[in-house]
């Protein structure tokens, strides 16, 4: 699905680690024309770009520390408002918490914005738990044993899985089944934006709606 939508499509993307959500984000991303925003990725080309809040970003890694929201929050403000992002964008890594989900909140509120949807991909804990194991494996990470990727589950568990609450009183998390093959999961995410209205255009809709 190559084809591109004429209207705003701005989205969250969910998931524990190992849920697939980085590919699953890309792959939406493409298909609504709109740039996929991984907090990661933000952080390392300020830090390559040798930006002002790339040395900021740089200074606290260095000292081991974590970037604090507020740092995390301006940089993705600063990401969003890039031309590419204009029309749209899908969010990966961010917001992880409540402060973010306010600060992104107000980001947007300020432009007369808002998120069109939240993509939750929901994966059992031992579904997680098994691909990250498989994904160490064929990467030779020894250092990630089940205890250190049972942690990492639980800091997700208990930080960014409660987001997903502020979403749905909201009413735009759109619940996938995470477990299945990559085009499975795929076409679950599209049929669940298609009963929102989002719909990519030349897969029998004109764009994504407001």
């Amino acid at each position: 699905m190559t084809a591109s939508a004429t209207d705003s499509a701005r989205f969250l993307i969910v998931g524990p680690q190992g849920s697939g959500k980085g590919t699953q984000g890309v792959l939406v991303a493409e298909a609504f024309g709109v740039p996929q925003v991984a907090t990661g990725d933000i952080f390392r080309a300020n830090v390559a770009g040798g930006t002002e809040l790339g040395v900021r970003v740089q200074a606290i890694i260095e000292a081991g520390d974590l970037v604090p929201d507020e740092l995390t929050s301006e940089l993705v403000r600063d990401r969003l408002e890039q031309p590419d992002a204009a029309r749209g964008f899908l969010l990966d890594g961010y917001p992880r918490n409540r402060g973010q989900v306010d600060d992104l909140a107000a980001f947007l509120g300020g432009r007369g914005e808002s998120l069109d949807a939240v993509i939750e991909l929901d994966v059992p804990r031992q579904e997680s738990i098994s691909r990250l194991r498989d994904r160490a494996v064929q990467q030779g990470r020894t250092d990630d044993t089940e205890e250190v990727i049972a942690n990492r589950l639980a800091i997700y568990e208990r930080e960014t899985a409660p987001i997903l609450d502020v979403y749905r009183e909201q009413g735009v998390v759109v619940k996938v089944d995470g477990v299945g093959t990559l085009d499975e999961v795929t076409q679950r995410i599209f049929d669940g934006l298609a009963g929102r209205g989002l719909v990519v255009s030349g897969s029998g809709g004109n764009g994504a709606a407001a």
